[in-house]
């Protein structure tokens, strides 16, 4: 895999564009995009999995109301 190419940047509208050559293009629809001094960063969206979104939760703070006919 190539680690740089050379190519043009355009404009739809207002926005400025570049075409990802296929030898570049990332998974999934989105992505996350940055500054890093005069660099643009474009990284893969990463889906996070159920575990690590429980660990980023906090507790509840209220008890659960009883429930009056629990399934057996």
């Amino acid at each position: 895999m190539p680690e740089e190419r050379h190519v043009k940047l355009f404009r739809i509208g207002r926005k400025q564009a570049v075409h990802i050559p296929a030898e570049f293009e990332l998974p999934g629809n989105e992505v996350i995009m940055r500054r890093d001094g005069d660099r643009l960063v474009i990284e893969p969206l990463r889906k996070r999995d159920l575990i690590a979104l429980l660990k980023r939760m906090t507790p509840l703070e209220e008890p659960f109301p009883e429930i009056d006919n629990p399934v057996a």
